[in-house]
């Protein structure tokens, strides 16, 4: 039996899970905690089934957001990194700004974007913002990491150098995507499954500082809405869904990754051992 389908990788946290939820139940009834202050566990399903028309459309508002953020963080930051892996001078030229976008809290930038642009393309900027960069420097790493004696290699039968600008850039090309590409491949992989999570975060965040209201409003306005009208149930609710929704993601992007690295890539290897 490998690792990876070791029955006591979903037993024991399953376990422990259980074990919390039925002490929160008992400690709430146990000791007469109002609702208002910390509901049961029976409570927030309760209350997630009663409201789910309202959180099933602030869930899908908020979960759009951040799939459109991760895709366009993909093309964009793999698209960017294979730019700046040509050219030095380009790399040195526009990295330093990624940088700095990464660096600066997203909670800061976004009631500037909220001013500057219509209020459903802020909430997409600052999910495109927090999830961009670990695709981009993630690629840009596994891009670099390559083998230099493989390289010398792949130069030596597969791309001779040459004196001719074009052909240097065509040997870089082939270069690219005979040998680069798949050895980036794992690091883009871990820099995906990153930026999903931030994607979400991200959604969130732009979602509490644009604060609107409505149908089209997300989970994170639901929550901000729960907490001033003193709704902590429905609060609770919400905070599971993003949660829920937040694992759902990773595990499958972490399902991706296991697919297009299982049979040659040494981590995955590694785990059905």
């Amino acid at each position: 039996m490998t690792a990876s389908s070791s029955p006591l990788r979903i037993i024991l946290p399953v376990m422990i899970f259980a074990a919390v939820i039925a002490s929160w139940e008992a400690a709430v009834r146990l000791s007469g905690i109002p609702p208002y202050i910390l509901p049961a566990p029976s409570l927030i399903g309760t209350t997630m089934v009663t409201d789910w028309p309202l959180l099933q459309a602030s869930l899908l508002t908020t979960l759009q957001t951040a799939l459109l953020g991760l895709v366009l963080a993909v093309l964009g930051g793999v698209l960017l990194a294979v730019i700046l892996s040509l050219s030095r001078i380009v790399e040195y030229s526009l990295y330093p700004f990624a940088v700095v976008l990464q660096v600066t809290p997203v909670i800061a930038i976004a009631p500037l974007l909220l001013i500057y642009m219509p209020q459903d393309v802020a909430v997409l900027t600052c999910a495109w913002l927090v999830a961009f960069f670990p695709v981009l420097s993630n690629t840009m790493l596994g891009l670099q990491s390559v083998d230099r004696n493989l390289m010398e290699l792949f130069a030596l039968y597969g791309a001779p150098a040459s004196r001719r600008p074009l052909a240097r850039f065509r040997s870089r090309l082939k270069a690219l995507w005979y040998l680069r590409r798949p050895a980036a491949l794992p690091a883009f992989l871990a820099g995906l499954r990153i930026a999903g999570g931030l994607s979400l975060i991200g959604a969130v965040v732009a979602e509490m500082a644009a604060g609107s209201a409505g149908a089209g409003s997300g989970l994170a306005y639901r929550i901000i809405e729960s907490q001033y009208r003193l709704n902590i149930p429905r609060l609770f609710a919400a905070l599971v869904l993003l949660a829920l929704t937040g694992i759902g993601l990773y595990l499958l992007l972490a399902g991706i990754s296991h697919l297009l690295l299982r049979r040659w890539h040494e981590s995955a290897l590694t785990m059905q051992r």
